[in-house]
């Protein structure tokens, strides 16, 4: 008998149709023999229509009161999917954040949890009942409801296989596992058996949607067997596991784009100790995450410093950076929304080298210009023009071979 955490998205549970068809799947793994916990999120659409009710009373909602409202959603759905499984006579119980004594920190709206006490749900899942738990919440130690943040039920899932040590944890999506890049772009992308946290790591963080960062981080924390499913179809989907249990290592084993990018760029300040400090404090003071940085020094003493934000907070970065360009004694504060970042993954790379000059000649090839770079151990990423964008991935992706087996 295996112990199986099971998590459903939105998507899957959109529907009184689709959650009927996710207790008819939950009682075929049942009648294989396996313990079941099953972690959802609320429906599809859901969370963003609470959102907007409370934004229509104050803008923005008070965290506290926002953590209150958004955690019904999650709530109306274990009841749902507990019913609907009582219905074909398999024993259920729904249980809140709360209720599973999901204890987080106190930051309200991106709460992180601290401990599980699972001994509830252990002596249910004892007595044959399959438990279903509402993701994305938990409580503080004063008792007020917490949220986890967007894509918290994924956490939530993985955290829940940690603390019952669960052989599995299975997220069931509108995507039947982890592709060799977007299916949308590349026809030709291949669904991957298995790929490492560390990959994975990186292919969310970089564009990839499939997974929560968090996640896949508490997964390789405490060594949880992560698996990618459809919910809609059946198939093996993609296991997410660690390096030694993937026989050979590709090369690359995936490409991503992310279009949520823009670059700001100050030219001409003076190169000296701590310019970077003077340019990047304030944009971190406030609360915007910056993701690539250049440097370039001139012969002339001067310094041209470039980094890239999210696209959504150009224009308060640019403004900030304009503000304090007197201060920093620069030319010129200059940006640009019109670009995209294209990386290339694989813990292959560690072990051959030439990756970048490969990846470097065949954008050439395409006359598509590159921007800025930025390497790790496993991943290497580029800014480029976003007109390129989709040439980018399908030069990659067939310069490394991806739709090959």
């Amino acid at each position: 008998m295996s112990l199986i955490v099971q998590k459903y998205g939105g998507t899957s549970v959109g529907t009184v149709e689709r959650i009927q068809a996710v207790a008819l799947r939950i009682e075929r793994a049942r009648g294989a023999g396996d313990q079941l916990v099953v972690v959802v999120s609320a429906m599809s659409g859901e969370t963003d229509r609470l959102l907007g009710l409370a934004r229509a009373l104050h803008n923005p909602p008070p965290a506290r009161e926002l953590d209150v409202l958004l955690s019904t959603g999650e709530q109306v759905t274990i009841a749902l999917l507990a019913i609907a499984l009582q219905a074909r006579g398999i024993p259920a119980v729904s249980y809140t954040g709360a209720q599973v004594k999901i204890l987080t920190d106190e930051a309200y709206n991106k709460a992180r949890i601290v401990s599980i006490d699972s001994a509830n749900v252990s002596a249910d899942l004892a007595a044959g009942k399959v438990v279903v738990i509402a993701g994305f919440q938990g409580v503080d130690a004063k008792g007020n409801i917490t949220t986890l943040g967007r894509g918290g039920s994924d956490t939530t899932a993985v955290a829940m296989a940690a603390a019952l040590k669960a052989d599995e944890c299975q997220i069931y999506t509108d995507v039947d596992g982890v592709y060799t890049t977007d299916p949308r772009i590349v026809p030709e992308a291949r669904r991957l058996d298995r790929v490492t946290y560390e990959e994975m790591l990186e292919m969310a963080s970089l564009g990839a949607k499939v997974l929560q960062i968090r996640s896949v981080e508490f997964a390789s924390k405490y060594h949880v067997s992560l698996r990618v499913l459809s919910s809609f179809s059946d198939g093996p989907g993609t296991l997410i596991t660690t390096e030694d249990n993937i026989m050979e290592a590709a090369l690359i084993s995936g490409v991503t784009l992310n279009r949520d990018e823009a670059k700001i760029t100050v030219l001409g300040v003076p190169d000296r100790p701590g310019v970077a400090s003077t340019i990047l404090g304030p944009i971190a003071d406030a609360n915007i995450e910056v993701d690539m940085i250049v440097q370039n020094s001139g012969a002339d003493g001067s310094a041209d410093f470039t980094f890239t934000v999210q696209r959504n907070e150009y224009d308060k970065a640019l403004a900030i950076c304009q503000a304090t360009s007197a201060q920093m004694q620069a030319r010129v504060v200059a940006g640009d929304k019109k670009i995209v970042k294209v990386s290339i993954v694989g813990v292959g790379m560690r072990s051959h080298a030439g990756i970048a000059s490969r990846m470097f000649r065949a954008l050439a090839a395409e006359t598509i210009n590159i921007q800025m770079i930025s390497t790790s151990e496993i991943k290497i990423s580029i800014v480029v023009d976003e007109k390129y964008a989709e040439l980018a991935v399908r030069t990659l992706h067939s310069e490394f071979g991806l739709a090959e087996e």
